[in-house]
């Protein structure tokens, strides 16, 4: 390997090479070396062939180190590859903390929790072998600790990486997310204005759309997951922003605009199962029921989500196939078991389950611990309703104003968020409310589940025209110093 090969792999950044010489030779020398063998000479402006495309280990090492999403194949390839250097390299600290990046994202794409493990070992020995200067290896366990949904370790792993090199932008894209799972918006707001100051391009446009998502800003959002999809440089990058699209539209009740985002983002990246989990999500509510269970189970056999089940277990519910819908609930809690021996948290969708589907107090129970922990927006809406389901609801009021609330902190416009917090008001009584909440749901998305969409329909029904008492007076008189007779 030449000299600045050698640096290129100590430092992972280009080295410039010494410039060649261009030589012009007379006509003879010309003819000479063309009897001699017939030797090419470059005369100035002649031009040469554009230099080759990068191979799949080189894009996806590249996707990794820059946090995008990468292709299957091209992952199994990198792994192979640096599992293959190691062996024969086994102190080479920037290997290991590739090869657990990689890692990482093959679970995520994947589901299969048992790559998390692989990914801490591979990730603390890069550590062992450079303790200092060595953001790429604390990034990797900040992108672990996302991916088993560990918030307040991705801080400490991401504001680690920052302190180590304050000026990579990848890590804020990491921090930018662990601080929206720990409910932390105003940290989340800063960060992004530090990462956009840092770096531009696809990525960064991504998660400034889930920033503005989170504050209710969906038509800013989608203009840039649009830019970001646009600029993407491989597909399975572009694919990733298509589906986030997708959701997008989805959150507003566009079944038709869903659908399409969905299937391009299946058409270009075909192992994207969370599109084909969004194409089901988007059939059913246009009514395609056969081809909704299809794309569900599609999506389950290749990457077996708890959520995607809890979903398809609760379209089954919706069409009256209790048994098959129970399928679905004990493959839900079989997955969750399964990931939390790779270390992922899965008290979310758990306690979501049991609070609707088994034991509501259980609920409660486990996503009190899983609030004290990471209190984030989605924590706050399912611990709000799982204490109302468990008959609390003057305590369950308090969660779902935190998830609806921009006054306490909830600024996502969720219809499922809003149809609890409706059926918790109309529960205490509060109809004017809850008329309101369940009016905001359905105006939100009016399909938002197979399930409680109908249910808000029922219960806005039963609510009747506002009643005299749930209209303010605005004809009696204003008294600023509260002593009115």
């Amino acid at each position: 390997m030449e000299m600045h090969e050698q640096e290129e792999a100590r430092t992972g950044a280009p080295v410039p090479r010494p410039a060649r010489r261009v030589l012009v030779a007379s006509v003879a020398a010309v003819a000479g070396a063309a009897v001699l063998g017939g030797a090419l000479v470059l005369l100035p402006g002649a031009r040469t062939a554009p230099p080759p495309a990068p191979g799949p280990v080189a894009q996806a090492r590249g996707a990794v180190a820059s946090g995008v999403p990468a292709a299957l194949p091209d992952l199994a390839m990198l792994i192979t590859d640096r599992e293959a250097r190691l062996r024969t390299h086994p102190r080479d600290a920037r290997s290991w903390a590739v090869l657990g990046a990689a890692y990482v994202e093959q679970g995520r794409r994947t589901a299969e929790a048992a790559y998390y493990p692989r990914a801490e070992r591979a990730l603390r020995t890069s550590l062992e072998l450079r303790a200092r200067r060595n953001a790429q290896a604390l990034d990797g366990l900040a992108a672990l600790a996302l991916a088993r949904r560990d918030f307040p370790a991705a801080r400490r792993w991401g504001e680690a990486a920052r302190k180590q090199a304050p000026k990579r932008w990848t890590t804020r894209a990491l921090l930018v997310e662990a601080y929206t799972g720990l409910g932390d918006h105003r940290a989340a707001r800063r960060t992004l204005a530090e990462l956009t100051k840092l770096h531009s391009g696809p990525a960064v446009l991504a998660r400034a759309a889930a920033v503005y998502r989170d504050l209710g800003w969906r038509e800013d959002a989608a203009a840039r997951l649009a830019d970001a999809a646009a600029s993407a440089g491989a597909p399975a990058e572009r694919a990733a922003y298509l589906e986030r699209a997708g959701q997008l539209a989805w959150e507003r009740g566009d079944r038709e605009a869903a659908l399409r985002h969905f299937q391009e983002a299946v058409r270009t990246d075909p192992d994207l199962r969370a599109a084909q989990a969004g194409q089901g999500r988007a059939l059913a509510a246009l009514g395609r029921t056969t081809e909704a269970l299809a794309a569900y189970r599609m999506a389950l056999a290749r990457q077996p989500c708890p959520e995607y089940a809890l979903e398809l277990g609760e379209l089954y519910e919706s069409l009256g196939l209790a048994q098959a819908a129970r399928v679905q609930y004990d493959l839900l809690r079989e997955r969750v078991r399964q990931a939390a021996a790779g270390g992922v948290d899965g008290e979310l969708v758990l306690g979501r389950f049991e609070a609707d589907h088994a034991d509501p107090r259980a609920a409660v129970r486990r996503l009190r611990a899983e609030w004290r922990r990471q209190p984030g927006t989605a924590v706050a809406d399912a611990l709000g309703w799982a204490l109302h389901r468990a008959g609390r609801d003057e305590e369950a009021l308090r969660f779902a104003r935190i998830a609806t609330d921009r006054v306490h902190g909830g600024e996502v416009r969720s219809a499922l968020y809003s149809y609890h917090r409706g059926v918790i008001e109309r529960a205490l009584e509060r109809y004017g409310p809850a008329r309101r909440q369940l009016q905001e749901a359905l105006r939100i998305n009016p399909y938002f589940s197979p399930v409680y969409a109908p249910a808000a329909r029922a219960a806005l029904a039963a609510l009747g025209e506002p009643q005299v008492r749930d209209v303010p007076d605005f004809t009696a008189p204003r008294c600023r110093s509260g002593r009115c007779g």
